[in-house]
């Protein structure tokens, strides 16, 4: 079927869980489009549906089901592919939803057309392959709608293998994606009008091609006329080169100075039960350092709360680790049980109410410590690119990802830069002054 143009069919894609996945999802939404697909919302009367999903907890499947009986039950004629995480690992329970056609997981997923028949299956198609080591390219067709800031997929799997993480299983071993291969993608995306790039990955810093690593990547984007800003998305922290650090600190660079490090735990104890591969003090000593090098950093962090074996003294000191490290917000995670991992197998569990409880909490602090970051740059002048317009104001985010809102006055500001005085806090973002337009 995808060898032959379609007219007049309608087709969604939904995406669920990570930015690896939304940039996935923006390939799959590519190849409709090339071949005819009109992109309508999820939601809408649709002939064809691409479900990309997530599988990182129970609830992330819970999400899922949710999602695909949503659009079956509004579309029972249409075709349904459910790809990704979750079909990977849960492909049984998924084929136990009625309505499902095609059930794909990651290593197929952006072939999805090559599955896609003229008409309902009468059981589910179950395309399930073992995920390859090998290092990859992908067809990215080049149709796709404007946009401001787009995702680049660099690379996928991981070989770090944390007590707590399906993500291995899901997505296979760490592997690379063809550096000639990821730069034409990043020429046509800039082609079409976009200016921020955002890298993504599983495991990033372990990028690795024919030499190539992540700081290559981002010197080959920075030389793109055009792109005006790249952004890394989340990154482990041993996996930093010093390298990234120069580029972040170079005015002259458009890489943004901005990382994003997962912590999971201010206990060494905890830390070590989840095999992660550094200990509190290796990890605030490293990011103590680039906030000295690169003036105005943002660093923000992901927390797990609950793991198995966690006490009231290792939450003590993870919330401390996180007041006193140099964090602007966190995002929290509660733990949740994965069939499948090391973690499940632990006995010592933390009662559910007690993780909700220490979940809450830490989120109120990463709240504070948002606040008083962004507090810290009233009156600063930054440049700001500009989304589209909401609500009578302007969004966008200054290079330290502080989400800034202008008044509206009159003048089409989309995807342009502005210099913008930060004059106030507001909830989870900050009210600024557009001084001038920088282009």
């Amino acid at each position: 079927m995808a060898s032959e143009k379609i007219v007049n069919r309608r087709a969604t894609v939904h995406t669920l869980g990570c930015r690896l996945n939304q940039s996935e999802t923006n390939l799959i939404r590519d190849s409709l489009v090339a071949q005819g697909y009109s992109i309508v919302p999820f939601g809408d009367r649709a002939d064809l549906a691409v479900i990309n999903t997530c599988t990182v907890t129970r609830t992330a499947d819970s999400k899922c089901r949710s999602a695909i009986r949503q659009f079956t039950r509004r579309n029972p004629k249409a075709f349904t592919a459910v790809v990704g995480c979750y079909s990977q690992m849960g492909y049984k329970e998924i084929a136990g939803i009625e309505g499902v056609d095609v059930i794909i997981g990651n290593q197929d997923k952006l072939n999805v057309l090559d599955y896609v028949g003229d008409g309902k299956n009468e059981v589910p198609v179950i395309v399930r392959d073992r995920i390859d080591r090998e290092d990859f390219s992908i067809t990215f067709a080049g149709e796709l709608p404007f946009m401001q800031r787009a995702n680049l997929k660099i690379q996928d799997g991981c070989d770090f293998m944390c007590t707590f993480c399906i993500i291995p299983f899901a997505r296979g071993r760490a592997r690379s994606r063809d550096f000639q291969n990821l730069l034409g993608e990043a020429v046509n995306l800039v082609d079409r009008g976009v200016r921020e790039l955002i890298l993504t990955g599983v495991n990033l810093g372990t990028y690795s091609h024919h030499g190539k690593n992540i700081v290559d990547i981002v010197d080959s984007l920075d030389a793109i006329e055009g792109l005006s800003r790249i952004r890394i998305s989340s990154i482990e922290p041993t996996t930093i080169p010093q390298a990234l650090l120069e580029r972040m600190k170079d005015p002259g660079h458009v890489l943004l100075p901005y990382l994003h490090i997962p912590l999971q735990a201010g206990s060494d104890e905890v830390l070590r039960s989840m095999r992660r591969k550094y200990n509190v003090s290796e990890y605030l000593s490293f990011v103590q350092k680039a906030g000295r090098l690169v003036q105005d950093l943002c660093i923000g962090t992901d927390i797990m709360v609950g793991f198995p074996g966690e006490t009231g003294n290792d939450f003590e000191q993870t919330c401390q680790t996180f007041l006193e490290g140099p964090f602007a917000y966190c995002h929290v995670f509660t733990y949740s049980e994965r069939d499948g991992t090391p973690a499940a197998k632990h006995k010592n569990s933390v009662p559910v109410p007690e993780r909700k409880l220490r979940s809450t909490h830490l989120r109120r602090l990463s709240a504070m410590k948002r606040h008083d970051f962004h507090e810290s740059f009233l009156g600063r002048e930054f440049p700001v690119l500009f989304e589209n317009q909401r609500e009578g104001v302007w969004p966008g985010y200054t290079p330290n990802y502080i989400r800034t809102v202008v008044p509206d006055a009159g003048e089409d500001l989309t995807n342009r830069l502005g210099l913008v005085r930060l004059d106030t806090v507001s909830a989870d973002f900050v009210e600024g002054s557009l001084l001038e337009l920088l282009d």
